[in-house]
């Protein structure tokens, strides 16, 4: 919760196979370096798979689903989500979530 507010995580998986795994990395930090300008972003961690560097997840917090939502639609043509699309080994998933604790 922010402000008593209940967030919304965004949650991207990405498996990039391994000639493009340093490069599926950068459009991905390039991508959430322009998320702070969007409406409703609270903020992100990017993780990288230990054992496989092309995987990656990014948990993001966002004010509402309805930011969240309208951020991947409005970010879906990008050159930066085409690269990503273009790069990966199997196609991006998204879901959205809401801490457990939240939910009680």
């Amino acid at each position: 919760m922010i402000g008593g507010l209940l967030t919304i995580y965004s949650i991207w998986e990405s498996r990039f196979p391994p000639e493009s795994a340093s490069e599926g990395r950068a459009v991905t930090e390039a991508i959430w370096r322009d998320m702070p300008d969007l409406d409703g972003y609270v903020s992100h961690e990017l993780l990288v798979d230990a054992d496989d560097p092309g995987h990656l997840l990014v948990i993001s917090q966002w004010t509402a689903r309805e930011r969240a939502d309208a951020a991947l639609k409005d970010y879906a043509e990008h050159p930066n989500a085409i690269a990503a699309n273009r790069l990966v080994a199997t196609p991006r998933s998204r879901f959205l979530a809401t801490r457990a604790a939240d939910d009680a």
